[in-house]
């Protein structure tokens, strides 16, 4: 468990390491500022369309061996771009790294329950997704260390190193993974006629329109709107990612007893706090909190939705999961996109106004809708059908 804990901090390492990155690899490479960011724009959209594509391509394969070949797809992405001689082929790399990124979301993030016991599964998916959160917090400081004191290609080489470090694990450690039943392209369609799979790719989708429309533009805020310096802006940026990993093991343990509960309290703080940043920022302390509270319900969420949507799918975790990650790339795209325009057309406040306004519809609808579907047992079981170990499923939720 822990080397697939390692591959989901790898690849989200690589994945916002080179963010802070972006004007010494524009300059290096001798294109502008904004052509350089479509470094993050490739990845995500080769993310989203991977999914969905490695999910039906290697249906029927022993997971063991899909995951180590992702973990190497990671790895090859590092070093190719850490000796990219020209953009184009940083560009190829980082697609690479989307390939890697989309089918290790779709395939890994669901694999904790073929590694445990079924009662410690929600557990064990929140180690996973602590990779996410701790790479989060990790990557900002480190990128700003690599661009003070090196070249800007050390970010890709830490990166390759920690997915060498990750794919060796998995090498030695995990065991065979029986595939689960063979997934057409025919299921994912269906999966839309599923009312608990559309409500939860509806609040996935408005929950991180909501989060990358605010959380792009945090720094900015911090700064010009609640007088931060540069040393407390770098706090509060800590402050959002440790209390990020504190919500999502926190959440492992309340979404053992509620997934809909959890799910929508989460929501809500969320669209509360945002909406109440501009409003307190003559305040820099009340500003500090909400920031913390921010961070800790935002590590709640993705565990929380993706443990929704792996019950949703009568095909199986994987279906499930595969359009998650497509429906979560297109929407943290989206989300930047709006946020970009509210900030230049009407200013920060308006993007966080927006921002949470975006995430309260998206709670409202969620809570309104969430309610009348058959919820998931405890365990964690789909709300009808069998589950990929074949046992029947309960429809209520404690």
């Amino acid at each position: 468990m822990s080397s697939v804990a390692l591959g989901s901090f790898a690849i989200v390492l690589s994945e916002f390491l080179p963010v802070g990155l972006l004007p010494a690899i524009a300059s290096d490479l001798d294109v502008g500022i904004g052509a350089a960011g479509l470094m993050v724009v490739v990845t995500g959209l080769f993310a989203a369309v991977a999914a969905p594509t490695v999910t039906v391509a290697a249906s029927g394969l022993d997971r063991r061996v899909v995951l180590i070949g992702l973990s190497g797809l990671l790895v090859v992405s590092d070093v190719l771009a850490a000796v990219a001689p020209t953009f184009s082929v940083l560009l190829l790399a980082r697609a690479l790294l989307g390939v890697g990124l989309g089918g290790f979301w779709a395939i890994g993030a669901g694999i904790a329950g073929r590694l445990v016991a079924e009662a410690d599964t929600i557990r064990a998916t929140a180690l996973i997704t602590g990779g996410i959160s701790v790479a989060t917090v990790v990557s900002l400081p480190l990128g700003a260390a690599v661009s003070a004191l090196s070249n800007w290609r050390l970010a890709f080489v830490i990166g390759g190193v920690v997915g060498l470090v990750a794919l060796g694990l998995q090498l030695a450690y995990l065991p065979k993974i029986i595939a689960p039943p063979r997934v057409r392209v025919s299921m994912l369609g269906t999966l839309f006629r599923v009312p608990r799979a559309r409500i939860g790719l509806v609040a996935a989708a408005f929950a991180f329109a909501a989060q990358f429309a605010a959380s792009t533009y945090m720094a900015p805020f911090l700064q010009d709107r609640a007088a931060a310096g540069p040393g407390t802006v770098t706090v509060a940026l800590l402050a959002f990612g440790v209390a990020g990993i504190a919500g999502n093991f926190v959440a492992g343990v309340t979404l053992s007893h509620s997934v809909l509960g959890t799910t929508a309290i989460a929501k809500v703080v969320l669209a509360v706090a945002v909406v109440l940043l501009p409003l307190s920022a003559h305040a820099l302390a009340g500003v500090l909190v909400l920031v913390v509270v921010w961070g800790f319900v935002w590590g709640v969420l993705p565990l929380a939705l993706q443990t929704w949507m792996s019950t949703a799918s009568p095909a199986g975790t994987e279906t499930g999961l595969a359009l998650f990650v497509t429906t979560i790339q297109l929407a943290l795209a989206a989300g930047s996109v709006l946020g970009g325009v509210a900030v230049t057309s009407l200013g920060l406040d308006a993007d966080f106004r927006l921002a949470g306004a975006v995430a309260l519809v998206g709670a409202v609808l969620f809570v309104a809708l969430g309610s009348r579907t058959a919820a998931p047992g405890p365990r964690g079981e789909p709300p009808s059908g069998a589950t990929d170990r074949g046992h029947p499923a309960t429809a209520t939720e404690r």
